[in-house]
């Protein structure tokens, strides 16, 4: 089965960086997160990287010109720094599209991660 770490070492450039710090991001602000690669096909045989706490908090996807974190359930999280500026008017899920050098707001980020992971604990209880 792939791993995220053979997504990340695949990708020569800026994304796999991108990838990486975010997923460092993601693994600090929810250290019992649990990481796979979902989805894969022939046209992605790695897959798609995936963050979860009862419940997928976010995904991970590399384009030719952007990595999206799609949140699963963003539509429901406050987002007071604005972070999520994809899919912003998709009932359910919201993203984070990161292009080349723009920077993350690390802090804002986490704390999204941090209200989803809670939010899936709070619907699963």
């Amino acid at each position: 089965m792939p791993t995220v770490d053979d997504i990340i070492d695949q990708l020569e450039d800026w994304r796999g960086d991108v990838l990486a710090r975010v997923r460092g991001l993601i693994k600090n602000a929810e250290p019992g997160v649990l990481e796979e690669t979902k989805w894969q096909k022939p046209t992605n045989p790695l897959g798609v990287a995936t963050w979860s706490v009862e419940g997928i908090i976010c995904t991970g996807e590399t384009y030719k010109d952007k990595v999206k974190f799609t949140f699963a359930k963003g539509a429901s999280l406050d987002d007071p720094e604005n972070v999520f500026n994809a899919s912003l008017d998709a009932n359910v899920r919201r993203a984070i599209d990161i292009r080349k050098g723009e920077e993350i707001d690390a802090p804002a980020l986490q704390a999204l991660v941090q209200a989803a992971a809670a939010l899936n604990r709070s619907t699963r209880s």
